[in-house]
């Protein structure tokens, strides 16, 4: 076989490969923000460019919210999100959620605590690995470290 036609195929292989990732995310979700914070619009914004259609609720009842959602101390950030029968908190970015929504863990979540510079909704160029955790009634634990060169 020619070596351009290995390389097209292999190219053609690693697409789909990606847009099947892409296509396991759910089609819908609930984004919980503040009414003041435009970050997590951004990340709303991210997520409808995924193919996600995301249903905004400003509150000022994050805490509360939280709590309901079960996110454990330590793992907050400014937005939460229902997605898939998944709890989704702060900016975590698109590798973690292909992740999470093709390998479908026995968790009730994962976060991405605090609000990273240059994570998805967030401004800024990204300088570091970002350590996404994943949650449920038992504890915590590492999900997966997310290399800056992707997001």
């Amino acid at each position: 076989m020619p070596r351009r036609t290995a390389a097209l195929i292999l190219s053609a292989t690693l697409m789909l490969g990606v847009q099947a990732a892409h296509a396991a995310l759910p089609e819908q979700a609930t984004l919980y923000k503040s009414p003041s914070c435009g970050c997590c619009a951004g990340y709303a914004d991210y997520l409808e460019k995924r193919g996600v259609a995301v249903q905004v609720v400003e509150t000022q009842a994050l805490t509360e919210i939280k709590s309901r959602l079960g996110i454990p101390y330590g793992l907050g950030s400014c937005h939460s999100l229902e997605m898939g029968g998944y709890v989704i908190e702060g900016h975590v970015p698109g590798a973690a959620l292909d992740r999470l929504f093709v390998a479908r863990p026995d968790v009730k979540g994962v976060a991405l605590p605090g609000m990273p510079v240059g994570t998805p909704g967030m401004p800024g160029e990204r300088q570091q690995a970002l350590t996404v955790h994943q949650f449920d009634d038992e504890g915590t634990a590492v999900f997966m470290t997310v290399p800056v060169s992707n997001d």
